[in-house]
């Protein structure tokens, strides 16, 4: 679901539109004033020379100064010689202030208050415009409230005279392709009567996709010259990786993109899609500078297994969440989507009854009962109820196909089963955990996160049957080739036992033509020679690669740190866990680690792939869904495309600050990560009678941004921007697009030319020019 964006409705015929400029770059870089200015500070943490205020201009982070275990206490840096400064940037460490003013002087004896901030985490990094019109001599940081009981620290305090220069350019694809060469000739230009050619069986989903997302946002026909082709055919795609691979090359004359597969061809067009501007995900005509850069690439995953798992479970998603969801993964490349349906908490799977049916089970039970249950705690609100008809999630596997992605659905067991003992009386025999109240015939509904609590009775048949009818009722309803049977925390399960169900449940899943996954825990069992699959979530990995030497399975990897994202990602989250990484699982521990090394012992090609898995304990609806899974699910997507010796974080994050803007159109609800220099884009659009930008910004707020808007002329506007949802991290919802609209009356006939200048602190601005035309 994209966002339409206002600025972009349809403009009168006599206005004139102009490219977008680029973001702006200053002559000469910014300075540093402040590394050659003198430190001086109202008080040293124990007097001690290591805390002294010097280190704050010392060019070096791993040093700081700290004050005393007081409020009141300030540290500023006078300048070599009075100037005009831009921003001040506070680097703080562990120590930092809740509350303070940040003061300028021009004698170090009368200050002005420049700005008064309050602060909700630390360690962070503030960035503080100033924009001064008269030199100033001193820069203050007064503190009013520390962080905690010590005192206040700051390893750098950087004064700029200037705007940040531009960000290194970027095409900004993600994953990163395995090869990219930017020819730089002359760019790709589409025309409204642009076609998109298909070519070769397999190639019509692609060149749908793309006909669909160009009409929308270009209102290109379709019924002329310039084609896009996408051509399908055996030995199109780079040789030896034929499956998902593709080439694609850009010139002014066409734009061709070559695969073997339609899976190849699909990879193709998502990388197409990010090469258009931005405001190409726009659900409105937007006038843009419609052009693709000249490029060859070559492109194919390192790893075939690239994975999303929604916890369905726990906290209900309906079909169209659910399509959500995909949409937005969809264009990093993810190609699995692996689906919790039960746990403790809920069913969400219609399951018919047999035609045989020994044990008169009832199993409309599982979601007339469990259908209606949830999880009662923790989160924002209680957790939704509801379940998937079996046309429901035909249509899921539907759309998840046309998306490029393989449903793989979980039935989780012979543990996280309450919910299943919830609604079968039959299967609350004396081996089930837990059990019945005295007088009831099942166990009681738990909403809670406990977990490892429940199990199904090994020495009951009703077990047996019960699950080989499940099993073979999702078995025919999926087309895809895998059947996750979780397998993960039963607790309370006895070992022989454990052993003993799995046993029976893999080799059903065998026997049904499908190949079984389960999680790490499920490894030491007599899994299906050549035909099983191994999650790793966290423990030991020795028993997994037994699996893989011993018994020929294969491994997708979710290691908590790495892949589980109900894990805080900051600590001003006031939802999530921390338990997988003592404090806050943040962008860099997704991105920096490598599949293939993970388990020792065996040999990358034995691994899958990766997963990113979202649980539903603390989360509601797919709005807090994309709030805790992107930036991180982004991350992921590169670690299982991207070959390990071309990954790099900083380039990584240089990349994905161009995405930021590209996710606000689309109005996907990601989390401004903190240490990601996410870009400020802006386009305009004119009309007779007035003139209004569209400014992206992840992370900002309407007061945080300022914008100039300069006519040929001379006159100059500073207009306030407005936005329909401003940023809130404890409401998990990042920012919209700001619109900013000039006050202007164009009543003279004649051209008038508007260049808007938008800036936020410690940002590069973006500009975007207009021309409007007035006639008689």
């Amino acid at each position: 679901m994209r966002r339409p964006l206002t600025a972009f409705a349809a403009a009168a015929l006599t206005a004139m539109f102009l490219a977008p400029a680029p973001a702006a770059r200053a002559a000469d870089p910014p300075v540093n004033l402040a590394l050659t200015g003198t430190a001086t500070a109202s008080s040293v943490e124990l007097d001690r020379a290591g805390f002294v205020a010097a280190h704050v201009n010392d060019g070096d982070t791993a040093t700081r100064w700290s004050s005393k275990y007081e409020d009141d206490n300030w540290v500023q840096v006078q300048l070599a010689r009075p100037a005009t400064v831009d921003h001040v940037t506070l680097h703080w460490p562990n120590a930092c202030a809740r509350d303070f003013v940040l003061q300028t002087s021009v004698d170090g004896a009368t200050w002005t208050d420049v700005a008064s901030l309050q602060r909700d985490t630390c360690p962070r990094t503030d960035d503080i415009a100033l924009g001064s019109d008269e030199p100033v001599g001193y820069v203050r940081m007064q503190g009013r409230k520390r962080w905690a009981a010590y005192g206040y620290s700051i390893a750098e305090f950087e004064i700029w005279d200037g705007p940040p220069a531009a960000p290194e350019p970027t095409l900004g694809l993600i994953p990163r392709p395995v090869s990219v060469t930017e020819t730089g000739a002359a760019p790709f230009t589409l025309h409204k009567n642009t076609r998109v050619l298909a070519e070769g069986d397999g190639a019509q989903a692609a060149a749908g996709f793309l006909g669909r997302l160009l009409s929308r946002s270009t209102a290109a026909h379709g019924r002329g010259p310039a084609p896009i082709v996408i051509e399908v055919d055996p030995g199109k795609g780079p040789r030896g990786h034929e499956e998902e691979g593709y080439t694609l090359s850009v010139t002014a004359a066409e734009i061709r993109l070559r695969a073997s597969t339609s899976n190849g061809a699909w990879n193709g067009a998502q990388t197409l899609r990010q090469l258009f501007p931005q405001w190409v995900e726009s659900d409105d005509v937007a006038d843009a500078a419609w052009t693709v850069p000249a490029v060859r690439i070559t492109d194919y995953p390192r790893f075939a297994h690239r994975g999303m798992m929604l916890d369905v479970a726990r906290s209900f998603y309906p079909v169209d969440e659910v399509k959500r969801y995909i949409d937005a993964a969809a264009q990093f490349k993810i190609n699995r989507l692996h689906l919790h349906l039960t746990d403790d908490q809920g069913w969400r799977i219609v399951i018919d009854d047999p035609a045989t049916n020994p044990s008169g089970i009832d199993y409309g039970l599982l979601t007339r009962v469990g259908g209606g249950t949830a999880m009662t705690e923790r989160g924002t609100e209680p957790g939704v109820t509801g379940y998937y008809t079996k046309a429901d999630y035909a249509e899921i596997v539907r759309y998840a196909g046309e998306n490029g992605m393989t449903v793989i659905p979980e039935i989780d067991m012979p543990g996280h089963v309450n919910s299943a003992l919830h609604s079968v009386p039959q299967l609350n025999t004396p081996g089930a955990q837990p059990k019945p109240a005295p007088g009831e015939t099942t166990v009681p509904h738990n909403g809670t996160g406990a977990v490892g609590y429940s199990s199904f009775d090994a020495d009951s048949a009703v077990t047996y049957e019960f699950v080989e009818h499940v099993l073979a009722e999702l078995a025919a309803m999926t087309p895809g080739p895998y059947l996750h049977i979780g397998g993960d925390e039963a607790h309370v399960t006895g070992h022989d036992d454990y052993v003993r169900m799995v046993d029976a449940f893999t080799a059903h899943v065998n026997a049904l033509g499908k190949t079984v996954v389960g999680w790490n825990e499920y490894a030491g069992t007599a899994l299906p020679q050549d035909n099983a699959v191994v999650q790793f979530w966290n423990g030991s990995t020795a028993a997994v690669a037994d699996a893989v030497n011993g018994r020929g399975a294969k491994v997708v990897l979710s290691p908590a740190p790495h892949a589980y994202v109900p894990q805080k990602q900051d600590p001003r989250q006031p939802e999530g866990g921390t338990w997988a990484c003592g404090g806050v699982c943040g962008l860099d521990r997704h991105y920096n680690w490598d599949p293939g090394r993970f388990v020792p012992g065996i040999q990358e090609r034995s691994v899958l792939g990766v997963e990113s898995a979202l649980w539903g304990e603390f989360i509601r609806r797919v709005s807090q869904a994309e709030y805790y899974s992107y930036p991180r699910l982004i991350a992921t997507a590169e670690v299982g495309w991207t070959p390990q010796d071309q990954r790099d974080y900083d380039d990584f994050k240089n990349r994905l600050s161009k995405v930021g803007g590209r996710l606000t159109v689309q109005g996907t609800n990601f989390f401004p990560t903190a240490d990601v220099p996410w870009r400020l884009e802006a386009l305009g659009i004119a009309h007779p009678a007035a003139a209004t930008w569209t400014v992206t910004a992840p992370g900002q707020s309407a007061t945080g941004l300022s914008t100039v808007i300069t006519w040929n002329d001379g006159t100059e506007e500073h207009p306030t921007p407005a936005t329909d949802q401003e940023g809130s991290i404890p409401d998990m919802r990042l920012n919209g697009a700001f619109t900013v609209t000039s006050r202007r009356s164009f009543n003279e006939p004649g051209t008038y030319t508007g260049t808007l200048t938008a800036r936020a602190p410690g940002r590069s601005p973006a500009t975007s020019t207009l021309t409007v035309t007035v006639r008689d």
